[in-house]
């Protein structure tokens, strides 16, 4: 599974560009599923049937955040705006990818009283992409204002823990991607959802549900850590204690229903598993409750260390862990 993880978190494709990912994730799963469609919007909906009658929703969402060129200069380099979650002080000297092309992040400072100061008070303002070129004419013929970027990829391998951008929420797009290949019987019906635009506003899943009969529905994404050295002291998560099941973040408080169905199915079949209360940020979820007259909803979480940095960390175990599990929930009763 580590290849498929390396391969899908090496993929260009920022929250509205999400057309490289989808391709490979339709290339992953077309033999699997009974069917599948793309919405107008952009998300990938497949569908297994099940024998109850009952149907659960999976969400995973395609998209990563990125930068999108705003401004180009007279020598040919390039201010930037977030295209969703980018904190600044992640891009110092941070390579980044547009196209085909590798740039890097530096910041302005005429003197080294400027340079001081904006170096400790990073901001959009004060940032400047540098892609190598030495005019505005080559800068804006291989990348106008509006072009999109991503961290550069760089997938790595530490045994138990791997390191990778984009595993938000590519690694949750593979857990459902394997969870579709390992799948030969289900309980319910089930709806996989791979949606657009999460990083902007959770945009694919606010329409990815509207014309299914829904019972429940289950966003699975990342969360914070809390086991590095002086991590936040109100949040418990940690990488290796299997998948959290969410009971409230900033966007949303999940259905108990779902929570007790979860923790259900994870007993049930041994599955090592955790709670989870955020502080802050959201999931998918939160859209499918105020879709059409309401959804149940919940979120499996995969712990990930340096989350919305270049090198987000995840733990194997909680990633295989989380593939049984939704394999768990899609057949138990609902």
């Amino acid at each position: 599974m580590k290849e498929l993880i390396k391969n899908i978190t090496e993929i260009y494709s920022p929250s509205g560009r999400e057309d490289e990912v989808r391709n490979f994730i339709i290339s992953q799963i077309k033999d699997y599923v009974d069917d599948y469609k793309i919405d107008k919007i952009g998300n990938l909906i497949a569908f297994k049937k099940g024998r109850s009658g009952k149907t659960i929703l999976f969400d995973a969402h395609m998209d990563e955040i990125g930068l999108v060129i705003t401004h180009i200069t007279d020598k040919g380099f390039y201010k930037v705006e977030a295209v969703g979650g980018v904190d600044p002080q992640t891009l110092i000297g941070c390579r980044v990818q547009f196209k085909n092309r590798t740039g890097v992040l530096g910041v302005e400072g005429e003197t080294m009283e400027d340079l001081k100061n904006n170096s400790k008070n990073l901001s959009f303002e004060n940032l400047f992409l540098d892609l190598g070129f030495s005019c505005r004419t080559q800068a804006e013929e291989f990348a106008p204002i509006g072009t999109f970027g991503t961290y550069t990829a760089c997938f790595a391998d530490l045994g138990d823990r791997i390191v990778s951008k984009a595993m938000d929420d590519r690694v949750a797009c593979a857990v459902l991607i394997e969870s579709i290949r390992n799948m030969k019987d289900s309980l319910n019906n089930i709806i996989y959802a791979f949606t657009v635009q999460e990083e902007v506003g959770l945009v694919g899943s606010s329409v990815a549900g509207f014309n299914y009969d829904i019972d429940m529905a289950v966003a699975v994404d990342v969360t914070a850590a809390g086991d590095t050295p002086k991590a936040l002291k109100r949040i418990s998560m940690e990488l290796g204690k299997g998948p959290c099941i969410k009971i409230k973040d900033a966007a949303s408080v999940s259905d108990i229903s779902v929570v007790n169905k979860l923790k259900q199915a994870a007993q049930a079949n041994m599955i090592p598993f955790q709670f989870e209360v955020l502080l802050f940020g959201g999931t998918n979820a939160a859209s499918y409750q105020r879709t059409k007259s309401g959804i149940p909803s919940g979120t499996i979480s995969i712990t990930t260390r340096y989350v919305h940095s270049p090198n987000e960390m995840v733990s194997m175990d909680d990633v295989k862990n989380t593939v049984k599990l939704v394999a768990a929930l899609s057949n138990t009763e609902i």
